[in-house]
């Protein structure tokens, strides 16, 4: 199976450079770079059809569009949706994060402000 192409949105270009910044802040430069190769590999495995994923819906809360998805990387989750063409990466979550509340913020950007 061929890679298929991949994008960030912002909000996860947004997420990606707060992940590294904290890193580089708290473990130094190496481990920043690391772990945002980890991630970005993640994104990559993910193109590729080679990382196991989950529904959002199933795992978190049943009310998430279904085409919602995650996988882990490190501390994170990423979530992705994939259509036939590409696979776009929505954001990277926190594996301790309020997990519904910004999947349903990223499903539906009004919701933001709830819970």
């Amino acid at each position: 199976m061929a890679a298929k192409p991949w994008r960030l949105t912002r909000q996860a270009e947004v997420s990606l450079v707060e992940i590294a910044r904290w890193t580089y802040d708290t473990f130094g430069p190496r481990q920043a770079r690391a772990y945002e190769d980890d991630l970005v590999a993640r994104c990559h495995a993910i193109a590729e059809g080679g990382a196991p994923s989950q529904s959002c819906r199933r795992v978190i809360d049943p009310d998430l569009p279904e085409e919602l998805r995650f996988t882990r990387a490190g501390q994170h989750l990423v979530v992705f949706v994939e259509d036939r063409d590409q696979v776009i990466v929505v954001d990277f979550l926190h594996g301790r994060s309020d997990l519904p509340r910004r999947l349903r913020a990223l499903a539906d950007p009004s919701a933001e402000g709830e819970g």
